[in-house]
């Protein structure tokens, strides 16, 4: 019995320094292409300012394709998003909720990891690398959020972040498609998030659709009560997102350059 527990152990040993190995080696890789990257995105920045002119209205200058977009995405929802949300919040147990919540948050700490990292957040950026190892291994491939039991605090970063930290400047306020409230910066910076999502990027298409689609409706869902607040609150609710969502990014990009500096 006791080899036995050993060899499981020593199993999960391996496993875990591999998957810190992986996450080291993503780093590495983003360090040695990030400058490129943010050549590319103020260069595109630049080009875009001087063609369509925007930047004239610092705080909204798209604002008429803005709000077409966002009456866009309020009737999707409204229509479809919302209520499967609803209904996946009425059928499904909540702790199978709160496990697939914890096997999504899981996974994007491995990015988040890689994003700490290039902000010069190293300390952040191994407490991630450990929580992904701890959680995947101990955790039932991320069903269990171990590490946070164990105390090693969630983060969340991201390359429109990391971008920001590096001092490539926000530009506009830009509504996506589904994606919702978003800047030209982290419009340039959403592939790479993409290609950085361990599900999206190495799954077959079947698995990416079926993630994406289930990864989009747990989002939903948990945003629901929120979502209802905000509705009865808010006397415009484009405005209300537009102001919160700048915020927290500004908000997000101050504190990480801090960490930087420290």
């Amino acid at each position: 019995m006791s080899t036995r527990l050993f060899n499981i152990m020593a199993w999960r040993t391996l496993g875990l320094r591999l998957l810190i190995l992986c996450a080291l080696g993503m780093s590495m890789t983003a360090c040695s292409t990030v400058t490129k990257v943010k050549t590319k995105a103020l260069a595109t920045l630049e080009k875009v300012s001087e063609t369509t002119g925007i930047g004239n209205n610092p705080d909204d200058p798209l604002e008429g394709f803005n709000r077409s977009m966002f009456s866009f995405n309020e009737t999707l929802d409204a229509s479809v998003l919302k209520p499967t949300a609803q209904a996946y919040q009425a059928v499904t147990p909540s702790f199978v909720q709160t496990g697939v919540s914890n096997f999504f948050s899981n996974i994007g700490d491995a990015w988040t990891a890689v994003n700490n990292v290039l902000q010069g957040n190293f300390g952040d950026g191994v407490n991630d690398i450990l929580r992904f190892g701890i959680n995947t291994t101990m955790g039932l491939g991320g069903l269990i959020d171990v590490a946070s039991a164990g105390g090693m605090p969630k983060h969340r970063a991201d390359f429109g972040q990391t971008l920001g930290v590096w001092g490539v400047p926000a530009g506009p306020y830009v509504v996506l498609p589904i994606l919702g409230a978003s800047t030209l910066r982290d419009t340039i910076a959403t592939p790479v998030d993409f290609k950085g999502d361990l599900l999206y990027s190495q799954g077959s298409v079947a698995v990416k659709n079926s993630t994406t689609v289930l990864k989009v409706i747990d989002k939903r869902a948990s945003a629901l009560d929120a979502a209802n607040l905000i509705e009865e609150a808010a006397l415009d609710k484009y405005v209300f997102i537009r102001g919160a969502y700048l915020q927290r990014r500004e908000s997000q990009i101050s504190a990480g350059k801090k960490e930087e500096q420290e």
